[in-house]
C-alpha cells in the first residue's frame, strides 16, 4: 500500500513523463504540424478571401524557432498585400500549451506591406468584409473582460526582442501615395530604437522612435521626433483630406494596464509640442498649439467605458478635468463633465491656440474664473437630456480689447457684410445714414414678431439659452445630423458685426466667447443691441437694415408697417434672398407662408403680445409695392394676350455714401 507521499511522487513522475513525450512528439512531428497549419492557412486564404498565400520555405530551428522565406499574400484580382523575404520568430512553448500564443523574438528582412485602391478596387477589401456566417449573440458584452483579453493578446504578439530591417509600408489611394520605409527597428532589453524614412508626393522626411517598450510588463515610454531639420509632417492626410498637420515631437507613456475587482485600468499620458493644423473647416489660418498633454485614466467595467475624472487635459496654461462615460447598465447613457478649476483670466486668453481665436489676440484682462459643464443623454429617453453650463467670475474685467473691439457697438460704425469672401457695400450705422432707424421708430409689431420668431427670451437671457441648446442637441442626436441650431439674436449680432459667415470651427468658438463677453460684462444694453441688429441684418438681395427693407417691400417707413407686413418681414429673416418663393403667380402669399404667420400670431396671442383688436385687419393680403415686386414671378391675363410674365421695371436701390469721420 503506497503512502500519500508516494502517490504524489508517482503523479509527478507520470506528469513529467507525459510532458517529455509531448515534447518529443512535437519535436518529431513539428515540421509535419507546420505543413498542415500552412496548408489550412493557404486553403482559407484561397476560398474565403480569394487570395494566393505562398511560402517558399518554412522550417523549424530547434523546438520553438521558425523560419520562413519569401512569404507572399496576393489577392487574385488586386495588388499584392505583402511580400517579405525572410521572417524568423520564436514562440513561448509553455504558453502555447495552455492556448496562449506569445512571441519571443522576431526578425524580418526585406519586404513590404501595401494598401492600394485603384478606382473602386481595394486590395484589402476581402479582409474588411463582415463575415456573413457570424451570428449575433444575446449575451451582453463585458467591456472590462473584452478589453483585457484583447490587449493582452495583442501585447503577447509583440516580441520582447525584435530586429527589423528594410520593411516598407506603402499606401496608394488613387494616386495619393505615402511610403514609410523602416530602415531599422531594434528592440533589445526593453529599449526600442528606429530609423524611418517617410516619402509622399509632397515631402520626404526621416523619423525616429526611441524609448522603453516592455510588452510583458505592459509598459511603454516612447518618443517620436524628426531626425531632419523642421517639424514632422503627417503623411497622406494633406492630399486626402486637405489637412496639413505638423509637430515637433510626440511622447506616449503607458504606465499601467491591469484588471482588478472587475474593472480594467489603463493609465499613462500623451504629450505633443508645437502642433500646427491647417484645414479650411477649422480656421482660415494655421492653428498652433505650443504645448498639449493628456494624463489619462481609462476605466472599463462590465457595462461601462469611461475616461475617469482624475484625468487631466493641459493646453498651454489651461488645465481641465474631463469625465466621459458610456454606460449600458440599464439604459444607454452618455455622460460628459468638464471641470476647469479657478485660473487667471489672462492666462486663459494667452493660452488659446494661435490662429483659432484671432479676434482675442492682444486682449488684456484681470481677475479669475472657473467653469463647469454637465451633459447627460439617455438614448431611450432623449427628451430628458441634461445640459448645464456654469461659469463663475472673480473680479473679472476687460482692460483692453483684442481685434474685436466690442465697445464699438455703442457708437457709430461702418458695417460691411462679407458673403463668399466678397465684401458687400458699406452700411453706416448712425444718424448720417438716412435709412438708419432708431429702435423707437421701428413698429412695435415688428419688434414683437422678430423677437417671437428669432429669440423670445432676448431681454432675459445672457447670450445663450440652455433649454434651446438642450432641445437642439437632442434633435440633432435623434436625426443623426445637424438639423437644428440654437442661435440667439446676440449670437447673430456678434457674427454679423465682428466676425464673418465662414463655416469654420474657429468662427463658432469665437462667436461663443464674444457673445459671453458682450452679454456678461454690460458692454451694451439690450435695447442698443436690438437696435443695431435691426439696422444691419440682411432683409433681401443687397438689402440691409429695416429702413431699406421697409422701402424695398412696402414703400413705407418702419414705424408705419402693419401687423401683416411685420409678420412677413419676420418670416423671411432666415432666408431673405429667397423671399420671392413665398408668393404665388398672382402675387399673393402662398398658403404655407400664411400658416407660418398664423402660427407666430397664435404664439404672440398666448404670450399677451397681441390682442384680438390687433388682429382685426390680419385677413388683408400682403401687397409688395416696392422694388421687390420686380423679382416676383407674377402672371397676368388680359383680353388680347395669353399668360405672360409680368416684371415691372422699378428704380434701383439708392447708394448711401459712408460719412467721413
Amino acid at each position: 500500500m503506497r503512502t500519500q507521499k508516494q502517490k504524489i511522487f508517482l503523479f509527478f513522475k507520470i506528469a513529467t513523463a507525459f510532458i517529455i513525450l509531448v515534447i518529443i512528439g512535437l519535436f518529431s512531428f513539428r515540421n509535419t504540424l507546420l505543413e498542415q497549419l500552412l496548408t489550412r492557412t493557404t486553403s482559407k486564404a484561397n476560398y474565403q478571401y480569394d487570395c494566393n498565400f505562398t511560402i517558399k520555405e518554412a522550417t523549424f530551428d530547434g523546438l520553438s524557432s521558425v523560419k520562413f522565406s519569401n512569404v507572399v499574400l496576393a489577392p487574385k484580382h488586386a495588388d499584392t498585400l505583402f511580400k517579405i523575404q525572410e521572417i524568423e520568430t520564436t514562440i513561448n512553448f509553455w504558453n502555447l500549451l495552455v492556448g496562449d500564443l506569445q512571441l519571443g523574438t522576431l526578425k524580418i528582412n526585406n519586404g513590404y506591406v501595401q494598401l492600394t485602391q485603384k478606382g473602386k478596387i481595394k486590395n484589402f477589401a476581402a479582409f474588411i468584409k463582415k463575415d456573413s456566417t457570424e451570428t449575433l449573440s444575446d449575451e451582453k458584452l463585458n467591456y472590462a473582460s473584452f478589453a483585457h483579453k484583447t490587449i493582452s493578446k495583442l501585447l503577447n504578439l509583440v516580441p520582447t526582442d525584435m530586429n527589423i530591417e528594410n520593411l516598407v509600408f506603402k499606401l496608394d489611394d488613387n494616386g495619393k501615395k505615402a511610403k514609410i520605409d523602416i530602415k531599422k527597428l531594434v528592440l533589445i532589453r526593453k529599449n526600442l530604437e528606429t530609423a524611418i524614412h517617410v516619402q509622399t508626393n509632397t515631402f520626404s522626411q526621416r523619423w525616429k522612435i526611441k524609448g522603453l517598450a516592455d510588452p510583458r510588463n505592459k509598459q511603454a515610454d516612447l518618443h517620436f521626433f524628426n531626425m531632419d531639420a523642421g517639424p514632422i509632417r503627417l503623411p497622406y492626410f494633406d492630399e486626402r483630406y486637405h489637412l496639413v498637420s505638423t509637430f515637433d515631437s510626440i511622447r506616449l507613456n503607458i504606465d499601467n494596464i491591469n484588471k482588478s475587482s472587475g474593472e480594467f485600468h489603463l493609465d499613462g499620458f500623451a504629450s505633443i509640442s508645437n502642433l500646427k493644423i491647417n484645414h479650411p473647416k477649422i480656421a482660415r489660418k494655421d492653428v498652433i498649439i505650443k504645448k498639449a498633454r493628456f494624463d489619462y485614466r481609462f476605466l472599463l467595467g462590465a457595462d461601462f467605458i469611461s475616461i475617469d475624472s482624475s484625468s487631466t487635459v493641459q493646453l498651454n496654461k489651461i488645465k481641465l478635468h474631463p469625465y466621459l462615460s458610456y454606460s449600458t447598465e440599464e439604459d444607454t447613457l452618455y455622460r460628459l463633465k468638464v471641470v476647469l478649476p479657478k485660473m487667471k483670466a489672462q492666462d486663459f486668453i494667452t493660452s488659446l491656440p494661435e490662429g483659432l481665436f484671432t479676434h482675442f489676440e492682444g486682449m488684456e484682462t484681470t481677475g479669475y474664473f472657473d467653469y463647469k459643464l454637465n451633459f447627460k443623454f439617455n438614448k431611450n429617453k432623449p427628451n430628458q437630456l441634461v445640459f448645464d453650463s456654469n461659469i463663475k467670475k472673480d473680479n473679472l474685467r476687460i482692460l483692453k480689447y483684442g481685434e474685436a473691439n466690442l465697445s464699438k457697438i455703442n457708437g457709430e460704425f461702418t458695417y460691411r457684410a462679407i458673403i463668399n469672401d466678397v465684401p458687400q457695400r458699406p452700411i453706416f450705422v448712425g444718424a448720417a445714414n438716412p435709412y438708419f432707424t432708431p429702435l423707437d421708430q421701428i413698429a412695435p409689431f415688428l419688434q414683437k414678431c422678430v423677437l417671437t420668431s428669432e429669440d423670445p427670451s432676448f431681454f432675459n437671457h445672457r447670450g445663450f439659452i440652455n433649454e434651446a441648446f438642450r432641445q437642439s442637441i437632442a434633435k440633432n442626436i435623434k436625426t443623426k445630423k445637424f438639423a437644428r441650431g440654437a442661435s440667439t439674436i446676440s449670437m447673430q449680432l456678434v457674427k454679423n458685426v465682428f466676425l464673418t459667415r465662414e463655416k469654420t470651427l474657429s468662427r463658432k468658438l469665437e462667436e461663443i466667447l464674444l457673445v459671453y463677453l458682450l452679454e456678461n460684462n454690460r458692454i451694451a444694453s439690450k435695447e442698443r443691441m436690438l437696435e443695431v441688429y435691426f439696422n444691419i441684418i440682411e432683409w433681401g438681395p443687397d438689402v440691409y437694415g429695416i429702413g431699406e427693407a421697409s422701402e424695398y417691400y412696402f414703400q413705407k417707413k418702419p414705424i408705419d408697417l402693419t401687423l401683416n407686413e411685420c409678420l412677413y418681414l419676420a418670416r423671411i429673416i432666415p432666408s431673405p434672398k429667397k423671399f420671392m418663393y413665398h408668393f404665388n403667380t398672382e402675387g399673393n402669399l402662398k398658403d404655407t407662408s400664411k400658416k407660418v404667420a398664423d402660427y407666430i400670431t397664435n404664439i404672440m396671442m398666448k404670450r399677451g403680445l397681441l390682442t384680438l383688436d390687433d388682429t382685426i385687419y390680419k385677413s388683408q393680403p400682403v401687397i409688395i409695392s416696392g422694388r421687390a415686386r420686380s423679382l416676383l414671378k407674377i402672371t397676368v391675363k388680359d383680353s388680347t394676350k395669353t399668360d405672360s410674365l409680368y416684371i415691372p421695371k422699378l428704380a434701383p436701390m439708392p447708394v448711401v455714401p459712408t460719412p467721413k469721420k
